[in-house]
């Protein structure tokens, strides 16, 4: 199995602008629907990157002022621009920006990781592609989100039957994920269940992680990936596992900010064991002991 090998699945952009006027993009997947900017109302002691709060269809929806909330200067009208309606990670939110472009197809290959010194953990996007010969940035939504409300994450250790901590302790887990908060909030839950586990940042990365970690005492049982990754995605990262002879028996569980019950057929198409919508602390528990049971029943 080789990491340069990236399998292509589609994959379709929502293309807009901020004051600057450079090109950002969302995965169409998680927007419900793009609205001129309604009256807000705002709310005392909310987030500073919280522009207010809109009613929409008589459901209240909170506003993230994107602009704000990346570090860019302010829509030059504050209250222009138009919403875009995002269902991510559980949740609903508006993200106010300056205008929609348009809507492009492409394939997840066109997806590159941000380029060496474009911001590291500081950076809020997970990717860049060309359209038309113009850059455009993938806007890593997970982290504009926790970096408003943070997903809850007990850090006192989690309570576990001594069956569920031993089955647990046999798992050798790989997480893979191309936002740092997102990878984070993982390896954090992983490690309040007192378990260490490797990291990728990418389906090569981790194509790689595996191929070093073969044959030794570490050898990855079990892996947590994100569908939504640069280059080969989550359902071609576990089609190329299954199709290879040494991996094809992982255990496979697809960890997305998407409505996993959209995602739960492809996945399985793919090969995956199983799917699971972003951010939970305890389902992902949940997840894992299913998982590590599964992969002590095998023998691996």
């Amino acid at each position: 199995m080789s990491s340069n090998k990236a399998r292509a699945d589609s994959l379709s952009l929502l293309l807009f602008t901020l004051r600057s006027g450079k090109l950002m993009a969302i995965n169409l997947l998680k927007v419900s629907e793009i609205i001129p900017c309604p009256p807000l109302t705002k709310l005392p002691e909310s987030h500073p990157h919280v522009k207010g709060i809109a009613t929409l269809r008589g459901a209240s929806l909170s506003v993230i002022d994107l602009s704000r909330a990346i570090g860019e200067r302010p829509l030059e009208d504050p209250n222009g621009g138009c919403l875009i309606v995002t269902d991510v990670s559980r949740s609903k939110q508006g993200l106010h920006v300056q205008a929609v472009s348009k809507i492009v197809h492409c394939l997840t290959t066109d997806i590159r990781p941000p380029p060496f010194g474009s911001g590291g953990v500081r950076s809020y996007i997970t990717g860049v592609t060309s359209v038309d010969g113009v850059l455009v940035q993938v806007l890593d939504i997970e982290k504009v989100i926790h970096g408003i409300a943070p997903a809850q994450i007990e850090m006192a250790p989690t309570e576990l039957s001594m069956e569920d901590a031993e089955v647990l302790g046999n798992a050798r887990i790989l997480v893979v994920d191309d936002s740092q908060t997102a990878l984070q909030q993982s390896v954090h839950t992983l490690r309040n269940l007192g378990l260490q586990c490797h990291t990728a940042r990418s389906a090569k990365e981790a194509i790689d992680c595996l191929l070093d970690l073969q044959g030794t005492a570490q050898q990855i049982n079990l892996i947590v990936s994100d569908i939504e990754m640069s280059e080969m995605d989550g359902y071609a990262f576990t089609r190329t596992l299954r199709e290879t002879p040494d991996f094809s028996h992982l255990y496979v569980l697809l960890h997305t900010s998407l409505d996993s019950a959209m995602n739960s057929e492809k996945a399985r198409l793919a090969g995956a064991n199983g799917v699971l919508t972003k951010f939970s602390s305890p389902e992902l528990t949940k997840c894992l002991i299913e998982a590590a049971r599964a992969v002590a029943e095998q023998g691996h």
